[in-house]
């Protein structure tokens, strides 16, 4: 059985883009943009060089990339970039002083909080279990940090989805999702939820578990919820991602997500679905800890779900980590950032 998951490789175009950005960045601003509009990746470098005078980056439904500016020189350097400036009231420092609030006072299981580039605040969201006492302490810091905070209420109860790709069995039971197959040198591993492989360390590709596909796996959560299990037979290491349709989707290399993109997930539970990210960044208290830096979309999953591909195209993005709601009614769904695991395992797509 040839198990569906991403070929990660590490992108190192973004950090070469973001060279050239940084670096136009200290000329002086041209007075039209260029003719070729800059990349997502250049973007968010863009963003992060102007530093507190930019409340972050976002794509319109469009396609159009814009940079959040506080003042009209910032402005003129994103349109001499090739994006296009919005002028905001608050910068990187005071979005980062909001969520270190929150960091401190708020970590409430059924909370979660991001920043939003286009409305230039943090969301805080709070699921149906969050009522009372609760409610109130998460309704106070908000208060106290005035317009930069919103609160958005949820259906149903936020927590982590128990599997993902294609299916894959734990040892004792339980069941989780393949996300992408990697490899460092001729041994060969695949990536899945951190939460998945706290389950066991051995991995099967049925549920008799007769076929053993991994052992060994070992991964973090929480904090992170990425985990890596080594292939029995590399020769169940293929490529792709499942579209559950008999067809295949090829992964050809590793990206950081951006607010605004299209993107799909893989799963075993419910198959392929698609959305759009609507935050990076983003901190989600489960109740069995909280998980920094997930990227938030609007694409739904399931319980079984976990751990399985999130991509756009042929570009590999995330492990599903968790979230709420569900594919009949629809949902919101959390996460971990590949690259991430790619860096700390070391490894890169088959």
């Amino acid at each position: 059985m040839r198990l569906s998951g991403s070929p990660l490789r590490r992108a190192t175009a973004a950090s070469v883009a973001g060279a050239l950005v940084v670096g136009a960045l200290t000329g002086a601003p041209a007075q039209a943009a260029p003719a070729t509009p800059a990349s997502p990746d250049q973007v968010t470098a863009l963003a992060a060089a102007l530093g507190d005078r930019s409340g972050g980056a976002y794509a319109r439904p469009d396609g159009t990339m814009v940079v959040t500016v506080t003042d009209d020189a910032a402005a003129r350097k994103v349109r001499a970039a090739g994006a296009t400036p919005k002028l905001v009231t608050r910068g990187a420092d005071d979005l980062a002083r909001a969520t270190a609030a929150l960091d401190s006072s708020a970590r409430i299981p059924g909370t979660a909080w991001w920043t939003d580039p286009a409305t230039n605040q943090v969301v805080v969201s709070v699921d149906s279990s969050v009522t009372g006492t609760k409610l109130q302490r998460v309704e106070a810091v908000v208060s106290r940090l005035g317009g930069s905070v919103r609160i958005e209420r949820e259906a149903g109860t936020l927590s982590i989805r128990a599997a993902g790709g294609e299916a894959i069995w734990a040892e004792g039971g339980g069941r989780c999702s393949l996300g992408f197959n990697v490899r460092s040198g001729d041994t060969y591993y695949f990536l899945t939820a951190g939460h998945c492989t706290d389950i066991a360390a051995n991995w099967y590709a049925d549920s008799g578990q007769s076929s053993l596909l991994g052992s060994g796996g070992t991964g973090s959560f929480p904090g992170d919820d990425y985990g890596i299990v080594a292939h029995s037979d590399a020769a169940a290491a293929d490529g792709s991602v499942s579209r559950y349709d008999g067809t295949t989707q090829d992964i050809t290399a590793a990206a950081d997500a951006f607010v605004g993109q299209s993107v799909q997930r893989s799963g075993s539970t419910t198959g392929l679905h698609d959305g759009t990210v609507e935050a990076v960044d983003a901190t989600v208290n489960y109740v069995e800890g909280s998980v920094t830096g997930l990227i938030r979309t609007t694409v739904c999953a399931e319980p079984g779900d976990s751990g399985g591909a999130l991509f756009s195209g042929s570009t590999a993005l995330g492990l599903t980590s968790g979230g709420n709601g569900n594919c009949s009614s629809g949902g919101t769904t959390y996460f971990q950032p590949v690259t991430e695991a790619l860096s700390v395992y070391g490894v890169e797509i088959v």
